[in-house]
């Protein structure tokens, strides 16, 4: 069965149906340009019988990556992809494997790429899961047509003729209806979420809490290339968040990013996400001054995640403060080492492709200057923003 349902998938698509070793220190770098986030309060410290003014930079914007940042990456996406297999068996398409979504959506990006790359680089996770599925569904019916014609005839598969092969491609497409296949694709988001919630690393309620003692007044907002929400994680995120803004929510600036990316080798074009967030965090300082905030959108600016290019080359380019989470082996974290090896595909639930490896490791590498502050445990968060914000006074 699994031999005929690689040729189904071979026949299908033949007729056209975040290496990076982190250093043992925690050096600081810090980027030339000056913080688009610049506002002080102003204290007095007496010295010497006489009152001398300092200032004290402010918290105001605190982003976050998610993947691999909050929660290791790899679990989540399993687990999601078990409920895709439990799904499909559920809509009677039966035999499919946990990885079959990945492997099938990586074929897919493959084949677009070889007449549009810059097509098949822009298209986004929820585009490339869809298809995935609509694809394992196509097969599976496509499949089981030709045995019931090959058993009618009473002639193998592999003798059926290329007419034939391709009116039962025809009719599977037909068959597949697209309401079930968002159904499926729900219920692998659904899961998603679940999962992250139950894989979140241990100390990061407790760094959240921490955070907001110490900076009562800030906006957090999560940054994401995917369709991962922490507002939607109820149980542990959600109140933290006060906004998400993902790389989905605008496909023109996601396609001309792309665009641009097979042109360059800068991190500087990955500046739109982050401009939208932070014009997102702004918005919502403005409408936030009842919180008892003034000149809330000049305060310091701070994002925390696990990509060189597109974590800190991304967001320092537009003005923030940025903290690499380099985190330890218990926290099992993945992303970084797709770089091992670019030749391969080394990381098992990603769909990136070896060509998209290599443009990605070396903005990495131009991205290392930008890095204010590294940690390896999540507990060390709340410290190192309060590092970030002692130094830029």
């Amino acid at each position: 069965m699994r031999l005929h349902y690689s040729i189904a998938l071979f026949i299908l698509s033949a007729t056209g149906t975040h290496s990076f070793t982190a250093p043992a220190s925690t050096s600081i770098v810090k980027p030339s340009r000056a913080s688009l986030y610049s506002a002080t309060e102003e204290t007095t410290t007496p010295t010497d019988n006489e009152s001398e003014t300092t200032t004290k930079k402010t918290l105001g914007l605190l982003t976050f990556d998610l993947d691999d940042t909050l929660y290791p990456v790899e679990k989540v996406i399993n687990e999601a992809n078990d409920a895709f297999v439990k799904a499909m068996h559920n809509f009677g398409f039966d035999g499919i494997e946990r990885d079959d979504i990945i492997d099938t959506a990586r074929k897919m990006r493959a084949e677009i790429a070889v007449d549009d790359p810059k097509r098949a680089a822009a298209l986004s996770h929820t585009e490339s899961r869809v298809m995935a599925i609509r694809r394992q569904m196509e097969t599976k019916i496509f499949l089981r047509s030709l045995e019931d014609i090959a058993a009618d005839e009473c002639i193998p598969v592999s003798q059926l003729s290329s007419i034939i092969l391709n009116n039962a491609k025809i009719w599977a497409a037909k068959r597949v209806s697209s309401s079930v296949v968002q159904a499926v694709y729900n219920a692998w988001e659904m899961e998603r979420h679940h999962a992250s919630e139950r894989h979140l690393y241990p100390e990061v309620i407790d760094a959240f809490e921490q955070i907001k003692k110490d900076n009562p007044n800030v906006i957090i907002g999560a940054v994401t290339d995917g369709k991962a929400n922490p507002r939607l994680m109820t149980f542990t995120l959600a109140k933290y968040f006060d906004f998400c803004t993902s790389w989905e929510d605008d496909q023109a600036s996601r396609e001309k990013f792309f665009q641009e990316l097979s042109d360059t080798d800068s991190d500087s074009d990955l500046k739109w996400i982050y401009e939208a967030a932070k014009e997102r965090g702004m918005d919502m300082a403005e409408l936030g001054k009842a919180r008892g905030k003034k000149d809330a959108t000049d305060d310091i600016w701070i994002h925390v995640g696990d990509d060189l290019a597109y974590d800190v080359g991304g967001s320092s380019a537009c003005g923030a403060k940025t903290i690499l989470c380099e985190l330890a082996d218990k926290y099992q974290q993945t992303a970084r080492h797709r770089f091992d090896n670019t030749d391969e595909q080394s990381a098992s639930w990603s769909i990136v492709l070896p060509r998209e490896l290599e443009k990605h490791k070396k903005m990495n590498d131009d991205a290392e200057k930008h890095v204010d502050k590294r940690i390896a445990f999540i507990t060390a968060l709340p410290e190192a923003i309060n590092e970030i914000l002692e130094e830029s006074t």
